[in-house]
């Protein structure tokens, strides 16, 4: 009889041409499904919460499989997976869910943070993008308030993808200043490609003085992607939280695996 199961991971993102198969380059998705197979002793096909792009990093990540066995010993197959997986990728939980559970459709929220460092830093060179300028953190907040009030995200979308609607309910966008590094944090039911990195691009444009908190309005109503500014380097972004319902919620850790925030 075949089971569903979630699995929890979370994976630096540097080695990797994102969360999804692709013909040209080593995926997330390709890495885990090879080794899964290996310690399930059968096939396993690895469905994710949704792509991550290449070089972008996951502190909480989510999938599901379908395995011939509602006994598995998920223990086990924690450990034995972790053992030889890439030491970039890193298993918290495995769980059995309804087979009706689905990780991509099921998600009620995603949460993106976008790190900038103010410095050479040697330790996050990998995790954070650098800008010595000090953007205006007030006007950029000011402009990433009006996110909540728009759905047509196109001006953020990357050009020529396969999505049937560019609507996304964004429910939180601020950033912070933590002294050493400046911090983006976005909540939304869905992000298109590229998104989060297009609006930081934009959010920084109006910053340094380029562009209006009024001129960022437009640039989302344009719903043109020339109109917006330029993405922002992938490794500075992290996807950190994914929301559930709660009876497909119970097997996920959120304090076992530090987040790039804490």
């Amino acid at each position: 009889m075949m089971q569903r199961y979630f699995i929890q991971l979370s994976y630096d993102g540097t080695a990797y041409h994102g969360w999804q198969f692709q013909p040209n380059g080593l995926s997330v998705q390709e890495t885990v499904e090879k080794y899964l197979t290996v310690v399930a002793r059968q096939s396993v096909a690895v469905t994710g919460a949704g792509r991550t792009d290449a070089g972008v990093h996951a502190s909480f990540y989510v999938a599901h499989f379908d395995i011939d066995n509602d006994h598995l010993d998920t223990e086990k197959i924690i450990h034995n997976l972790n053992c030889l997986l890439p030491a970039d990728i890193a298993v918290q939980s495995i769980f059995k869910v309804d087979n009706q559970a689905h990780a991509r459709f099921d998600a009620l929220s995603r949460t993106y943070t976008y790190y900038i460092i103010k410095a050479k830093d040697p330790f996050y060179r990998q995790y954070a993008a650098k800008e010595t300028r000090i953007p205006d953190l007030a006007l950029m907040n000011m402009a990433a308030n009006h996110l909540v009030d728009y759905t047509d995200f196109t001006s953020f979308s990357k050009l020529g993808t396969d999505v049937k609607t560019n609507n996304c309910k964004v429910d939180l966008a601020q950033w912070v200043d933590e002294g050493h590094r400046l911090v983006f944090t976005i909540r939304s039911d869905r992000f298109l490609r590229n998104m989060v990195r297009a609006v930081v691009g934009t959010l920084l444009d109006v910053g340094f003085g380029k562009l209006s908190v009024d001129d960022f309005c437009k640039v989302i109503e344009q719903k043109d992607r020339s109109s917006a500014g330029a993405s922002v380097p992938a490794k500075g972004l992290f996807l950190v939280d994914i929301e559930y319902p709660n009876a497909m919620s119970t097997g996920l850790i959120r304090t076992a695996y530090p987040k790039q925030n804490s």
